[in-house]
């Protein structure tokens, strides 16, 4: 069914300009695939999809615009989703065959792969999903094509009648012109938009991962539904290479790497919130004191309050936006809750900024905060440090003239990508603009994107166009890092806000002496201390870098005849400000050499009587084995000391002096 009144007719006829500069005019509603056909037999059967203008459709879906017409082969990136999300459909189908009562919700491709959900009665075991995945090799093999159909709405709730969670969607269409379409591979019919591949056969290398639970529509107040993700490629070795990564991944993961070097603790009683042992609160601070000297001279560190009134959040547009997002505080007086903890910074720092008089030659002012927030995050979204409900930032916000945006993206770009440099992260840009829900006018946006993306562009920097992805009050450039097993993670971002200055009534002074606004960059580059510790903890396999491991060197007496020696030594180190420990239990040295290997230890110094004698170590440097390196106390001592002072990626293993097999 089609939109639209009598003036709003479609053309009779559409112009497709191929990549050559060719063109082709078809009639209104002419199926992709008859377009492609007319192009070669070859490239019919190895077409995924097209793109007409960008957007991406099907050889099913009816052509309804002129435009740019490319055909989409396994070889664009585009094509990927395409045939992930016809995987999640041959899921499904696989799953009614074995499990004729399970009811369909979503099924769409993610990052990653793609994932569907069923609300079945008792939750998927590892032996239903090995039987899953036998069954879609079967309709892999019968080489069902995928058909598309336009309904009603009535003929779609006709069709979907014993399926609730879909009756449920299809409410969702009541009063919209949206096209209604429904796809059916074999046995299976889907109420879905699309894009499909033509047929089964195109889904070849994938693997079912794992099933957990998920809400219906992500509420929390609606019934648990089985998620089952999985993932798929083109190619057999693009999908070994991700079944590797995820298999490197379980032995990172910073839940069970926390626990064996001890390092946080989660309780029941204070879901998403952290307990930071000793030795996590020595990586905790020792981060946040790496900030904080990167940060002293060009910005000012304020501490604000933790609970504010309504009327603060109503301001900053959050009361409208966020609030099912906060933890919102009964206020005595008004028997309302109109308090709320503070998820954001941001309106914290506007409101000191207005308390005070600014010139033109104070900009840029930046305020930098690293208190703590508080975000109600779904209890069943909750998981280890990487989502959490409490949390600090290194949060900070730019208050500056429209003529600084250019310089000060690239001063904040250059801050941003040096600090991941520093731990051996790679980043990659995102401009994100506008979303659907957002404040402030279209003409704010449009200053506002136009501004941001012109700094970007001065950088030189390249960078991928994330439509719809903008912050509620303006556009953004994210960086996601890529840690060393080759996963993404979207950790800092320069947001651009002219809406805050408004809703503030921000102000300075000009040249001319007349009240101007400013624009108001926020800038995150950590994100949350929590989520990038998590990140650390994998990516370095709880292996930190000598300055950032909360033991940097042990030593180990051979005997209670060199503790003493030992004991001086560690002194030494200490009030050098090396985080050295003294390991003279009577346990053996194997055992003691161990257990400092399982704490990832960058150092060990054994001390014997060769060693007090001559006034050296035997030195144990964390991944080389049994080797050892014997060096002097002083050499060993520099050495540390300026790894530490240089903040140094990994233990210098190359040493130039006797290295000799241990024997202990």
């Amino acid at each position: 069914m089609l939109a639209g009144s009598p003036s709003d007719a479609p053309p009779t006829t559409l112009v497709l300009t191929l990549p050559d500069g060719s063109t082709r005019e078809v009639p209104f509603g002419t199926f992709p695939r008859e377009v492609v056909a007319t192009i070669g037999a070859r490239l019919l059967q190895a077409s995924i999809a097209v793109a007409v203008d960008g957007d991406v459709q099907d050889l099913m879906t009816p052509l309804r615009k002129s435009g740019a017409f490319v055909v989409l082969t396994d070889k664009d990136p585009r094509a990927l989703a395409v045939m992930r999300h016809s995987a999640a459909h041959i899921l499904a189908t696989a799953v009614r065959r074995l499990r004729p009562d399970a009811h369909i919700g979503f099924g769409p491709a993610i990052d990653d792969g793609f994932y569907y959900d069923f609300e079945v009665a008792q939750p998927f075991t590892p032996d239903d999903l090995d039987a899953f995945e036998a069954e879609m090799r079967k309709v892999i093999a019968e080489k069902y094509p995928f058909v598309r159909e336009e309904v009603s709405l009535s003929e779609a709730r006709k069709r979907f009648v014993d399926d609730p969670l879909k009756l449920e969607r299809l409410d969702d269409f009541e009063g919209s012109d949206e096209v209604i379409s429904t796809y059916t591979d074999g046995p299976f019919i889907d109420l879905c938009r699309g894009p499909h591949v033509q047929d089964s056969s195109y889904l070849r290398h994938f693997k079912l991962l794992s099933a957990a639970g998920a809400y219906w529509r992500g509420d929390e107040k609606r019934q648990m539904l089985q998620r089952i993700y999985a993932t798929a490629y083109f190619k057999k070795e693009d999908l070994d290479a991700r079944l590797q990564q995820l298999e490197e991944a379980k032995k990172r993961d910073h839940r069970v790497l926390g626990k064996q070097l001890d390092l946080f603790q989660l309780f029941p009683v204070s879901p998403g919130g952290v307990f930071w042992t000793p030795k996590g609160t020595i990586v905790y601070n020792t981060l946040e004191a790496f900030v904080r000297e990167r940060q002293h001279e060009m910005f000012r560190e304020i501490k604000t309050p933790l609970l504010y009134t309504k009327k603060l959040w109503e301001q900053s547009g959050h009361w409208g936006k966020y609030r099912e997002n906060m933890f919102l505080v009964l206020d005595k007086e008004t028997g309302e809750h109109d308090m709320s903890l503070k998820p954001m910074n941001c309106p914290s720092h506007h409101l000191y900024y207005a308390s005070q008089r600014h010139s033109y030659r104070e900009l840029p002012i930046r305020y930098v905060t690293f208190d703590v927030l508080h975000r109600n995050e779904l209890s069943g979204a909750l998981s280890g440090l990487t989502r959490v409900r409490q949390f600090a930032q290194d949060d900070c916000h730019v208050y500056l003239r429209e003529d600084q945006i250019a310089d000060e993206v690239q001063l904040l770009m250059n801050f941003i990508l040096s600090y991941y440099d520093t731990f051996g992260l790679t980043a990659r840009l995102k401009f994100a603009t506008r979303p659907a829900e957002r404040i402030g006018s279209d003409e704010l946006w449009d200053r506002a994107e136009a501004a941001l993306r012109a700094a970007l562009e001065s950088t030189g920097r390249a960078y991928e166009l994330k439509e719809g992805d903008g912050a509620f009050y303006g556009p953004k450039i994210d960086f996601d890092v890529t840690d060393s097993i080759g996963r993404a993670w979207q950790l800092g971002t320069i947001q651009l806000d002219y809406n805050a200055p408004e809703r503030f009534d921000l102000q300075y002074t000009g040249e001319d002496n007349a009240a101007h606004r400013p624009v108001v960059i926020h800038r995150a580059v950590s994100g949350s201390f929590e989520r990038f510790i998590a990140i650390l903890i994998e990516h370095f396999a709880g292996a930190f870098p000598v300055w950032l491991s909360p033991e940097q060197v042990r030593v180990l007496p051979i005997a209670p005849d060199y503790n003493e020696h030992a004991e001086a030594f560690v002194r030494r180190l200490k009030a050098a400000g090396i985080r050295a420990h003294l390991d003279a239990r009577n346990e053996t040295l194997n055992y003691r050499v161990r257990e400092g290997e399982m704490q990832k230890v960058p150092y060990m110094c054994v001390i014997g009587r060769r060693e007090a004698e001559e006034n050296t170590v035997a030195l144990r440097v964390r991944g080389t084995g049994k080797k050892q390196e014997i060096l002097s106390t002083d050499a060993f001592f520099d050495r540390v000391v300026d790894e530490v002072r240089t903040r140094a990626l990994t233990p210098m293993a190359d040493a130039t002096s006797d290295v000799s097999e241990a024997t202990a």
